[in-house]
This record gives C-alpha cells, structure tokens and sequence, in this order.
C-alpha cells in the first residue's frame, strides 16, 4: 500500500477539550493525555461559558466535563454544549459519588460519567468506547446507579425519581437471559460490576475483539441500545 494510503487510512486521534476550574487539574490532565497518539487536547476551559465558546469554535470530538464548575455547573451546562458542539460525545469526570448528579448527567445527554480516581490507562480506554458509542460508567457507580434505578422503579415517591427515566425503561423478562451463551452470561456479569471490554478480556483470557462482538450479540439478544441497560436487566433477574 502507498504511504500516502496508509496515512489516509490511519485513525486521527480523537480532538478533546478539557472543561475543569482547577488549572492544575487540567494541566495534569492535558499532559496525561498528550503521551496517548490517540487523543490530542485541543483545548480547555474554567467555567461552562468559556467552555460553550470553546466548543462552539473548535467543534471537539470529545468533551471531558467536570461537573462542580463556578455558577453554572457542569450537568446544567450539557444542554449549551450539544447545542455549541453537536457532534461532539461527553463525558463527565468529576469528584462526585451522587447517583442524583450521574442520573441528571445521562438524562442531559451525557455519554459517561467517570471518576477523577480513574488510572490514565483506564482513562483513555474510556474515551475509545465512548467514541465508539459505548455508554461508559465508573465501575464505583454502576452499582449505584442499577440500585437507585430499581428503587425508583419500585417505589412511589421515590427519592430517587430522576434516576428510571434517566436510563429508561426495563422490562424484560428473566427468560430472555435464557438466550444467552455461558460466556455471554460471563461477559454480562462483567458488564455489571463495570469491566470494560480491554478488562473482561484479560479476565478470561480471550481477544478483545472477540468481547467486543459477544456485547453486540448481548445487547441485540436483549434488545436494549447499551450496557447501562444490560446491566439493570441482569441485575433486576438476579443473574448478579
């Protein structure tokens, strides 16, 4: 293959923009990211404002977006920046442990809702399956956010009430995990504590290509859009 096909060919790395008020915080972030050639920080920002132009005049790939933010918060700045940057996924990565601010950050579009505790590695794996239109969840909030959503389901008047709608709806029957292969019933057990793919892979040791098609096949078999929802079923039918 000529070379100039081969550069045609090769994946352009994924355009960020890093949205935190800690100077520091982003810089550290910034330089993490800059020894992976497959993301590229084209920008930051210290507030929802300057984030909004920033995306608007550089139309990132990809938003990383904390959510404790001077004046307007980062899970009430989502709306302006789908507006300002269309195309562009977003991920939360803040300090907060709240299921309320993960369950308004999905709602308000959001394709992730990550921890500031999350390893480098873990990191930039994250941004992969989210540009690959994964819905990646710290694995500390999957439990959260599968617990809160069968209590708001449940339960009138929950406390929780933002959460069911957050994710949507689940009714699926247990019989339908009957469909499933034994190694698809490993891989969504995996899927339920937070594994990602790259994870559940070296857990049972097989490529992760090959973990990548059994979710296609999990997620069809159950007729549900992502492993959010997977796991509200498994966990709903006691398969975890």
């Amino acid at each position: 293959m000529p070379e100039s096909q081969t550069l045609t060919c090769a994946r352009l790395p994924t355009r960020i923009l890093v949205v935190d008020d800690h100077t520091l915080f982003r810089r550290g972030l910034t330089a993490l990211l800059g020894r992976d050639p497959k993301v590229s920080v084209i920008g930051d920002a210290a507030d929802a404002g300057q984030a909004q132009r920033k995306a608007q005049e550089l139309q990132p790939d990809l938003i990383l977006l904390d959510n404790h933010l001077p004046g307007v918060n980062g899970v009430d700045a989502l709306p302006a920046l789908r507006e300002a940057a269309p195309k562009a996924v977003i991920l939360m990565l803040t300090v907060s442990e709240d299921e309320n601010d993960l369950a308004a950050a999905l709602r308000a579009g959001a394709s992730g809702y990550l921890l500031k505790t999350i390893e480098g590695d873990a990191l930039t794996d994250a941004i992969d399956r989210a540009m690959q239109g994964d819905s990646v969840i710290a694995p500390e909030m999957m439990g959260k956010l599968v617990a809160a959503y069968r209590g708001a389901a449940s339960h009138v008047g929950s406390t929780n009430p933002v959460v069911a709608p957050a994710i949507g709806s689940i009714n699926q029957p247990s019989s339908v995990l009957n469909t499933l292969s034994p190694r698809e019933g490993e891989i969504l057990r995996g899927i339920t504590r937070g594994a990602s793919n790259k994870e559940i892979a070296r857990q049972h040791g097989i490529a992760e290509t090959t973990v990548k098609i059994h979710v296609q096949h999990i997620l069809r078999k159950l007729e549900v859009s992502s492993r959010v929802h997977a796991a509200v079923i498994a966990t709903e039918n006691g398969l975890v």
